[in-house]
C-alpha cells in the first residue's frame, strides 16, 4: 500500500534549480537549531538501491530519515544491512508510516489495534521510536461525533501498547484535495482528540503542507499546542516542493519552533525541484538563516 501518490507532482523536478532562493552562505551546523532536521524517503531517489537512498540524505548534511513502507519485503537480512548503513552514516530512523488501519472507525478498532500489535516487531527491527497512524477514511452513515470518539477510543487502546514498546504513536492530519474521504483534515480537531487521549506516548503530527491547505493560520495552532507536537512535515504550497517555491512563509514557522523550545523532529516532506541534494541543502539552510534573522 502506497501511502500518497504524486507521480504527477515529480515532473515538477524538471524545472531545476532556479526556484530556490538565493540565502547568503552560512553552514547550519553553525547555528543553535533546537529541533532535528529528517527526510521523509519516499519523497527523493526512488529508483537507487535503499542503501544508496541513505548515502544520498547523508551527503545532503541530513542524519535522520523517515519511512514508510519502504521495507515491506524485507528479510532480518536486509533490516540488518539497512540498520549497518544508517549507522555508519550517523544515521537514525526516525519515524515510520506501515500501519494502515484507520481509527476513526467505530467498528474498525480491534483491526486497528491487531495492525498496530502486529508493526511493532518491524518498528524494533528499524530501531524506530515512533509510528505513524491515520485516521482513515470517513465511514458512510457514521456522524462525525463517532468518528471523532471512535479516534479517541482506538488511541487510549493503542497509548499503553505503544508505551510497552518505547513507541510513540503520532496521529496525521491529510487534506481534503489530496483524499476527500479522510476523515482528520483539520489540525485543530487532531489536537483536541490528542489532548482527550492525554497519554505522553501519543502525540500529533503536525503537517504544514495538508493544514495550509485544508484551513491555513498555521503558527497561531502551532502556539496554542505545542505541547501536543510530536513531528512536523515540511513542503510548501501549491505543489509540494521545497519551502521558498509557495505560500507558507517557512521562515516564520521556523523561528516559531525555535521561539517555542520545540525540540523533535522536521521532516522535509517534499518533492524537490532541481536537484535534491542541493535541495535539501538548501532547505537546511533556511532553517539556520531564519534563526539567524532571529
Amino acid at each position: 500500500m502506497n501511502r500518497r501518490n504524486f507521480a504527477s507532482a515529480i515532473a515538477g523536478a524538471a524545472l531545476g534549480a532556479a526556484a530556490l532562493p538565493s540565502i547568503p552562505a552560512l553552514a547550519a551546523s553553525e547555528v543553535d537549531v533546537p529541533f532535528t532536521l529528517s527526510v521523509m524517503l519516499w519523497t527523493v531517489y526512488q529508483q537507487l538501491p535503499f542503501e544508496q537512498r541513505l548515502e544520498k540524505i547523508g551527503e545532503a548534511g541530513y542524519h535522520a530519515v523517515e519511512l514508510v513502507n519502504e521495507f515491506k519485503q524485507w528479510s532480518d537480512d536486509d533490516f540488518r544491512r539497512a540498520n549497518a548503513k544508517k549507522r555508519s552514516l550517523g544515521i537514525i530512523f526516525d519515524s515510520t508510516a506501515g500501519v494502515w488501519k484507520g481509527i476513526a472507525d467505530p467498528a474498525g478498532r480491534d483491526a486497528f489495534l491487531t495492525d498496530l500489535k502486529n508493526f511493532f516487531p518491524v518498528a524494533a527491527k528499524l530501531e524506530c521510536p515512533t509510528i505513524i497512524v491515520f485516521s482513515g477514511n470517513r465511514v458512510e452513515g457514521v456522524s462525525h461525533e463517532a468518528h471523532h470518539n471512535a479516534c479517541i477510543e482506538a488511541l487510549k487502546s493503542a497509548a499503553d501498547m505503544a508505551a510497552k514498546q518505547n513507541v510513540t504513536l503520532l496521529l496525521e492530519n491529510i487534506d481534503q484535495e489530496e483524499n476527500p474521504k479522510y476523515y482528520l483534515t483539520s489540525v485543530a480537531e487532531g489536537f483536541e482528540i490528542i489532548r482527550k487521549v492525554d497519554h505522553p506516548h501519543v502525540k500529533f503530527l503536525y503537517d504544514f503542507y495538508h493544514e495550509q491547505v485544508s484551513e491555513g493560520n498555521l503558527i497561531e495552532k502551532l502556539e496554542k499546542n505545542i505541547d501536543q507536537v510530536g513531528l512536523v512535515h515540511i513542503a510548501d504550497v501549491p505543489g509540494r516542493h521545497q519551502p521558498g517555491t509557495g505560500e507558507i512563509n517557512y521562515a516564520s514557522i521556523f523561528r516559531k519552533l525555535a521561539e517555542l523550545k520545540y525540540g523533535r523532529y522536521a521532516a522535509m516532506e517534499f518533492m524537490p525541484v532541481g536537484d535534491p541534494i542541493a535541495t535539501l541543502r538548501a532547505a537546511h539552510e533556511q532553517v539556520a538563516q531564519a534563526l539567524i534573522a532571529r
